[in-house]
């Protein structure tokens, strides 16, 4: 089982009930990827505007709100809110806490959760509330419907009232007794909270935290917790009622989320969340193939191995391109078409910390030295 990880992943693996990091086969490496030589540069990319945020290593998803806005945070929990259009700062509430996972907000409160296990919530400009939390929390808390929802590590859901911080719900699922030291999926569709938990996607009601559905995405195989360990991750793709999520090196799927059953599962080797437009999805795999699936039905399109063997971050799909980024800074551009590569560019501050983010034909990269892109394929 060792010889198949690589140190990037094992780093992720922790004990639910004491946070433990397991540190097995830490001199375990992927082979070296091929030197890319004469790289074409057919699709031309811009830079819209860059800022600086301070360092972010935690778990951080950037929060797209209203009006043009999108909120972030960083290691010391120092949230900031940012014009989509140009970058500019247009507030800035420093907790001087060291962060765990962040950022959601639905632009009047903003939450994350320190390494603590604090939860804090800040609105109009300040610390609203905190709460401390049995566990430890490393997927940002969702904001939405006037409260605020958390995805702790024992897979434990907790609902609160987003001005008070009054404990509305707890839902906790059994699982196996590891899971990922990395960010999962907490999302809404409609009046129904999704949360992955193990190897389900999980419809609970927001008002009450009564499960809805429950849809199995991957189920836990082997002789030991080791190998049966299981969990979906990163960001799941949605378009309309269909919700595409990965399970952590065994699987990816979509469901209709009108009712929590599964439409198609196949066979994937990747760690990385999914994204995808209209009818593609795409997702990277641990060894660096990138692979395009048809969203409707599962059938596989495409995969192209010209990054293999690079770690690579999760993709996003704009307009023009399939965009991904390595450890090393490199973002690259893939024709949607065929996974042909058509662009290279770097990003300042080292490899991304959070999931590359598409909104109104830009691109949005956060790197973990801090730096804060938007970039454009026109």
């Amino acid at each position: 089982m060792c010889s198949m990880l690589s140190p990037s992943s094992l780093s992720r693996w922790v004990l639910a009930a004491s946070v433990l990091v397991l540190g097995a086969c830490v001199g375990v490496s992927r082979p070296k990827p091929t030197e890319l030589v004469n790289v074409p540069t057919t699709q031309p990319v811009e830079i819209l505007w860059t800022q600086s945020i301070g360092s972010v290593r935690a778990a951080m998803v950037p929060t797209f709100i209203s009006p043009g806005q999108v909120v972030l945070a960083n290691d010391s929990s120092e949230i900031l809110v940012l014009q989509w259009s140009d970058g500019k700062v247009l507030e800035r509430v420093a907790l001087n806490q060291p962060l765990s996972a962040g950022v959601g907000s639905d632009g009047q409160h903003h939450a994350l959760v320190t390494r603590n296990n604090e939860l804090m919530v800040v609105s109009q400009g300040k610390l609203s509330w905190k709460h401390t939390l049995p566990a430890q929390v490393f997927t940002p808390p969702l904001v939405a419907g006037r409260r605020v929802f958390v995805l702790m590590a024992d897979r434990t859901v907790q609902a609160f009232d987003a001005a008070s911080g009054r404990i509305l719900w707890t839902q906790q699922r059994a699982g196996e007794p590891l899971v990922l030291r990395q960010a999962g999926t907490l999302m809404a569709y409609q009046n129904t909270l999704v949360a992955g938990l193990s190897g389900r996607l999980t419809g609970f009601d927001p008002t009450s935290g009564q499960i809805q559905w429950d849809a199995l995405m991957a189920a836990a195989r082997g002789l030991n917790d080791l190998e049966r360990l299981v969990d979906i991750v990163g960001l799941s793709h949605r378009s309309d009622r269909v919700i595409c999520a990965r399970a952590y090196l065994s699987q990816v799927g979509c469901i209709d989320a009108s009712r929590g059953q599964v439409i198609w599962s196949r066979s994937a080797q990747g760690d990385q969340g999914l994204a995808g437009q209209g009818s593609l999805l795409v997702g990277v795999e641990s060894n660096g193939l990138v692979v395009a699936w048809q969203r409707d039905n599962g059938d596989r399109i495409w995969e192209s191995d010209r990054l293999k063997y690079r770690r690579l971050s999760a993709p996003v799909v704009s307009d023009k391109a399939i965009w991904v980024s390595d450890e090393d800074g490199s973002i690259y551009l893939l024709d949607k078409t065929h996974g042909q590569l058509i662009n290279r560019v770097r990003m300042d501050g080292g490899p991304l910390t959070s999931p590359p983010l598409t909104r109104d034909g830009a691109v949005l990269m956060v790197s973990r030295g801090g730096m804060v892109r938007a970039w454009r394929a026109p």
